[in-house]
């Protein structure tokens, strides 16, 4: 019975240390720096997902707020009635 008892525990403090031990540069650490934009673009995460921002691209009106956090606006439209990046 000691034997499964102190396995079982080795085995729970191998797995609560595993995620600690990662190192820095993984994108799981610091998904930021991972994703980068080209030139002219500006990083944003909108909805929750990480997007690459530039003027007069197509946007969801409904995230505006979250568009504004990165200096863009959401409320022009298309003769179409598409909604696009200011």
């Amino acid at each position: 019975m000691r034997r499964v008892l102190s396995a079982a525990l080795a085995a729970a403090a191998i797995a609560f240390a595993a995620p600690a031990a990662l190192p820095a540069g993984t994108p799981g650490v610091n998904s930021a720096e991972a994703h980068s934009c080209s030139s002219g673009y500006r990083h944003a995460v909108i909805g929750g997902a990480h997007k690459c921002l530039r003027r007069g691209q197509y946007c969801a009106r409904s995230a505006d707020s979250q568009y504004r956090r990165y200096g863009f606006r959401c409320y022009k439209r298309d003769y179409r009635g598409s909604y696009h990046l200011s």
